[in-house]
């Protein structure tokens, strides 16, 4: 009964705490898109993580342009989860220093599924709805451009068809194996590797 009880604290735990780690993430990826802030859902997600990100901006400065305070509080997030359900599952408390680092890796992984799905499902739309003007298809389409356009440049268009998401599957899928290779040699738990979204299938 206790290993239920446990095991359903760590399921609420890491369901939570990985809902609100994309949250964090996706207004990282957003600001850096320069995606539309007034999007109803770039509303949302500004309301969702503003209650812990602003009082973190009084002391985590940008860097670049860059939104520190969101990287920072992503990390946290992570680390939260990592060490809490660790002591939920029984495993005990993990050294705060590896699960900092764990949390690194966990959330450039979780970037990179987004990424992924993110592709994935605005393809599956170009070909279904192409000229839709969903309030969340134009936000994925603005998140996805950093990591398109790169690409785009060095590979253009054959005729009518955009082959460049083809290669970004193949950079995030290398990208996500380079990560699995990272999170082994940081002896980071196959438990704690999964509590982080990483691409279907690894």
């Amino acid at each position: 009964m206790v290993n239920t009880f446990s095991n359903i604290g760590v399921f609420l735990l890491a369901t939570l705490g990985i809902l609100y780690l994309f949250a964090v993430l996706m207004r990282f990826l957003l600001q850096l898109a320069r995606a539309d802030f007034y999007n109803p859902i770039s509303q949302g997600i500004v309301k969702a993580t503003n209650p812990l990100l602003l009082p973190l901006r009084k002391v985590v400065p940008g860097l670049l342009g860059v939104d520190m305070a969101s990287v920072v509080l992503a990390l946290l997030v992570g680390w939260a989860m990592i060490l809490g359900c660790g002591l939920l599952a029984g495993v005990g408390l993990f050294n705060p220093l590896s699960a900092l680092l764990w949390s690194l890796i966990g959330c450039v992984m979780t970037v990179i599924a987004i990424a992924f799905v993110g592709l994935l499902i605005s393809i599956i739309f170009s070909w279904i709805a192409p000229h839709s003007g969903h309030p969340a298809l134009m936000l994925l389409r603005q998140l996805l451009e950093p990591f398109c356009a790169p690409v785009r440049r060095l590979i253009p268009p054959l005729g009518m068809i955009d082959i460049s998401p083809i290669f970004v599957f193949i950079l995030l899928t290398v990208a996500d194996k380079l990560l699995f290779g990272f999170a082994q040699m940081a002896n980071m738990p196959a438990f704690v590797y999964s509590l982080f979204w990483h691409i279907p299938g690894f």
